[in-house]
């Protein structure tokens, strides 16, 4: 009988009756700061399932500063943050490419591609958990991050060719990016783009359709070649591109369920995509009791559930009650063991 938590996630994606719903912690520096103690009494009475490679390089990239302390911090494309708070990330307010005539210099950092594969591979050898790549592929947010997230909006209307130009470049690295990636020992890549806000898309769909859903495709397309999984996670209200994102090869998705009509979301999409959370961490984990998420839980099992196809993910982030956490995924168990096995 499969028991390890690999095949569990397995059957879950493969819609093969697990023996029980998988689990994932999100668990942001915040957290991890304020809590120390409780995050450690997570994880041992709530093991992942799921968990990030390390991304090894044999060479170590060029980063300055710290992404989740206050003040400047640039990753490894030039791209600066400006962080105001202790334990998240901030936001870019001055663009790497502020006039097209920077692109001239522009260089996408070749050295993400430089991976140490046999270490990474010996991660995944001493673990029997579902692992997913280090890194994540974004290429709305790296635009965003290149632009920022202003003038990337003015470019998408305006469509000057230089646009398609930066998209082609970060694109051709993302798609080595995700090569190299794929032929580790990883179970799944990961790809994440926020498309929503709390009621609809950013951007016209057509946007989208035309311009990113094909770069998702070709992740997808790689990443299947060599037998991965492909993850993807995307804030705010994004039912009219999950049809999209299924057709591209997405097999599981993390969304903010609690923004979307969740019975629509199971007349449409159960049994195509799973479901890779997530409670609702703007309400539920910030002021909910205990018989709320219960009811929250059962919720989202019985409208998405069909013999896999859903994830116990939830985030432990900004102002979340570390009781809320701990009863979220007790109560995911329990339902597993009255609903689906006496595991």
């Amino acid at each position: 009988m499969n028991t390890n938590s690999r095949q569990i996630v397995q059957k879950t994606l493969e819609f093969d009756s697990p023996l029980r719903i998988p689990r994932q912690v999100w668990v942001l520096p915040w957290a991890e700061k304020k809590y120390p103690e409780t995050i450690t009494q997570l994880h041992k009475q709530y093991p992942d399932d799921i968990v990030p490679s390390p991304a090894l390089y044999k060479k170590p990239l060029k980063t300055k500063g710290d992404r989740y302390s206050p003040g400047p911090y640039v990753d490894e494309w030039g791209c600066q943050f400006s962080n105001p708070r202790d334990g998240i990330i901030g936001i870019v307010k001055q663009p790497l490419i502020s006039k097209w005539e920077d692109l001239e210099t522009f260089q996408p950092p070749e050295e993400i591609l430089d991976l140490d594969q046999e270490q990474i591979n010996a991660f995944c050898k001493n673990t029997d958990q579902f692992i997913l790549a280090g890194t994540v592929t974004r290429p709305f947010e790296r635009l965003q991050f290149i632009r920022t997230m202003e003038k990337t909006l003015t470019d998408l209307l305006e469509k000057p060719p230089e646009l398609f130009e930066l998209i082609n470049q970060i694109h051709s690295l993302y798609c080595k990016e995700v090569e190299v990636w794929a032929q580790t020992d990883i179970d799944g890549i990961s790809l994440m783009d926020d498309w929503g806000t709390q009621q609809g898309l950013i951007v016209n769909p057509e946007i989208f359709n035309q311009i990113f859903l094909p770069l998702y495709k070709d992740y997808a397309d790689i990443a299947s070649a060599h037998g991965k999984y492909v993850f993807m996670h995307s804030d705010g209200y994004i039912t009219d591109i999950i049809q999209a994102l299924i057709d591209a090869g997405i097999h599981a998705l993390n969304s903010q369920l609690f923004c979307m009509d969740i019975p629509e979301l199971g007349k449409k999409f159960r049994g195509k995509i799973t479901f890779w959370g997530e409670m609702d961490r703007q309400e539920l984990l910030v002021n909910g009791s205990k018989p709320d998420i219960e009811k929250a839980v059962y919720f989202v099992w019985n409208h998405l559930f069909q013999e896999g196809g859903v994830i116990a993910q939830c985030e432990f982030g900004l102002e979340a009650k570390p009781e809320n956490i701990f009863h979220t995924f007790k109560a995911w168990d329990e339902l597993s063991k009255t609903h689906i096995t006496s595991f």
